[in-house]
C-alpha cells in the first residue's frame, strides 16, 4: 500500500483528515517524493511548485518543502513519519538487534510536543497502526517492528549512535541554537551518516522560509528548477491549505510586508541580513586565549551589561588598546537566578585587579547599577549608545581587524545569532534572535570600543616624553 492509499483508507490515515480535497496540492508533494503517478493536475501543481517539468520517476531521498505558514507543513510532516515507520519490513536491512529510527527534529520543545500529538493521534486513531505501538514516552514512540519515532529539539550531539531510516527537519529556517553557530548543519552533518547503511532512507526538511541564510536557503539557492538533486518544493500557504483565510493573510501583509510575504507566500526576507559572518569572527579570534592576564603597561577599560538576576545573564568585558588594536582580555558572566549585589562584588574583585575604577554600562540599565558598584568603589558611565548602536560601530572595527577577541565559543555563537533589520530611510536595527541572547556579545563589544577610543586617545607615554 502505498502512501496516497493509505491516506484515503479508513483504516490507516483517513480518519486524520476532514476533507481530502483541501489537500490536494499536498497529495500531489507526496506523489512527487514517491514518485507515484500523478493526475495532469498533480502534475501542472508539481511543475508550479518545483519548476521542473518532468516528474520524478525514483524515491526522492533529499527534498525540502518551503511552504507557508498554517498550510499543514507539521501534519503532513508526522504522516509521513508514521508511514515511513510502518509501511515497510525495516528489520531486513537492519543488524540483529539493532533499532532503526525515525527522526523528527525540530526547533524547540514546544514545537516537538505538537509533532508528538500529531503522531500519536494517528497512531491511536487508526485500527491498522495503533497495533505497531509497543511502548509509548514522552518523546519517542516504540514500535514492535524495531523502529522508533524519536521527536527531538535540533541537538547534534544527541543524534549520534543511531540508525536512521528517516529525518524530517522541522521548521528549519528557524534553528537557533545557545550551543552552536550554524544547528542547522551540525544536525545535518550527524544524521547524514546515520543513513548511510539504509539504501530507502529519506531525508526531508519542511519549513517557511525567514532570512537569506543557513542550510534551507543555500539548498534553495543551489537546486530550485533543476531536475538533478534534492527536490525542493515552494509554495504559498493558500496553494497547500485552500481553507486559509485568504482575507486575514491579505491582510497582515498589508501590515508588515517584508513579514508576512516572507510567513504567507514563502519569499525569504530582504530586509533581514547576518550581522557578522563566522569566517570574520574567526580571523579577529586569538585562537587557544580564554582570557589574559594583567600587565601594568597597559590602560583597562570595562563595560558591563547588568541583569536583575531573573532571566538575562550579567556579563563584564575587560579589554585594552595596543598597537592600533582593542584586545580582549577578561569576559565574565554570571547566569540568572542570582543576587545582584553578589555578583557587583565578585566583578569588582576583577575590576580592581585590572586597576579599574570606572566602567561603561549599557545606557537602559536602572539606577541600582550606579548604586551597587559605588559601593565598591566603582563609579559607572552609561553608554550613549544602544545595544544595536554598539553592535553598528563595531562592524567597521571587525571588518578592519581592529579588535581581537577571546576564543570564547558562546561568545562566538553569539555573535553568529544576531540579525541586522534593514529599515529604509532609517537607521537598521541589530538584536538577537528570538529565544537566543546577547549578554556577553554586547559586553565584549563594548569594552573594546570603549578600549580602541579611549586608548587611541590615551595621552599617558606623551606626558612622560615630555617630562
Amino acid at each position: 500500500m502505498n502512501i496516497i492509499e493509505a491516506i484515503q483508507d479508513r483504516e490507516y490515515f483517513r480518519g486524520f483528515f476532514d476533507d481530502l480535497k483541501t489537500w490536494e496540492s499536498w497529495q500531489a508533494f507526496l506523489k512527487t517524493i514517491f514518485a507515484l503517478p500523478m493526475s495532469k493536475k498533480e502534475l501542472r501543481t508539481y511543475r508550479k511548485m518545483t519548476k521542473v517539468q518532468k516528474a520524478p520517476k525514483e524515491l526522492q531521498r533529499v527534498s525540502y518543502i518551503l511552504s507557508g505558514r498554517r498550510s499543514g507543513k507539521s501534519k503532513i510532516a508526522a504522516l509521513i513519519s508514521v508511514f515511513l515507520a510502518t509501511s515497510q519490513d525495516w528489520s531486513k536491512k537492519l543488524s540483529p538487534g539493532e533499532r532503526g529510527f525515525v527522526l523528527l527534529i525540530s526547533n524547540d520543545k514546544d514545537q516537538s510536543r505538537i509533532l508528538k500529538d500529531y503522531i500519536s493521534a494517528i497512531l491511536d486513531g487508526s485500527p491498522k497502526l495503533r497495533e505497531f505501538k509497543a511502548k509509548e514516552i514522552a518523546y519517542e514512540i516504540e514500535l514492535k517492528n524495531r523502529i522508533t519515532i524519536s521527536i527531538r529539539a535540533k541537538n547534534y550531539r544527541a543524534l549520534r549512535g543511531r540508525t536512521v531510516v528517516a529525518a524530517i527537519f522541522e521548521e528549519l529556517a528557524f534553528w537557533r541554537s545557545e550551543e552552536s553557530a550554524n544547528p542547522d548543519y551540525e544536525v545535518l552533518a550527524a544524521v547524514k551518516p546515520a543513513m548511510l547503511t539504509i539504501k530507502d532512507s529519506m531525508l526531508i526538511g519542511i519549513s517557511s522560509v525567514y532570512a537569506k541564510r543557513g542550510l534551507l536557503y543555500d539548498q534553495y539557492k543551489k537546486f530550485y528548477g533543476k531536475a538533478r538533486g534534492p527536490l525542493i518544493w515552494k509554495s504559498t500557504t493558500l496553494e497547500m491549505n485552500p481553507m486559509a483565510d485568504k482575507k486575514e493573510i491579505e491582510e497582515q501583509i498589508r501590515s508588515d510586508p517584508a513579514k508576512y510575504r516572507a510567513e504567507y507566500l514563502s519569499e525569504f526576507r530582504g530586509d533581514i541580513e547576518s550581522y557578522l559572518g563566522i569566517e570574520d569572527l574567526d580571523r579577529i579570534t586569538a585562537k587557544g586565549i580564554q582570557a589574559r592576564v594583567y600587565r601594568s603597561d597597559f590602560l583597562y577599560y570595562a563595560f558591563c551589561d547588568p541583569s536583575g538576576g531573573r532571566s538575562d545573564s550579567m556579563t563584564l568585558g575587560i579589554a585594552h588598546f595596543e598597537e592600533g588594536k582593542a584586545i580582549l582580555d577578561v569576559l565574565l558572566e554570571q547566569k540568572p537566578p542570582f543576587s545582584p549585589d553578589d555578583v557587583v562584588k565578585q566583578f569588582s574583585e576583577t575590576l580592581r585587579e585590572y586597576e579599574i575604577s570606572l566602567i561603561q554600562s549599557d545606557r537602559y540599565a536602572g539606577a541600582w547599577v550606579e548604586e551597587a558598584f559605588l559601593k565598591q568603589n566603582i563609579s559607572v558611565e552609561y553608554s550613549e549608545l544602544s545595544a544595536s548602536e554598539i553592535y553598528a560601530a563595531f562592524i567597521p572595527i571587525v571588518m578592519n581587524d581592529r579588535a581581537i577577541l577571546l576564543d570564547h565559543k558562546k561568545l562566538r555563537i553569539q555573535f553568529s545569532n544576531l540579525e541586522r533589520h534593514v529599515r529604509s530611510g532609517g537607521k537598521d536595527i541589530i538584536d538577537h534572535v528570538s529565544g537566543a541572547h546577547d549578554d556577553m556579545a554586547v559586553a565584549a563589544a563594548g569594552s573594546l570600543q570603549t578600549a580602541l577610543k579611549e586608548g587611541s586617545c590615551d595621552h599617558r607615554w606623551d606626558l612622560i616624553v615630555i617630562g
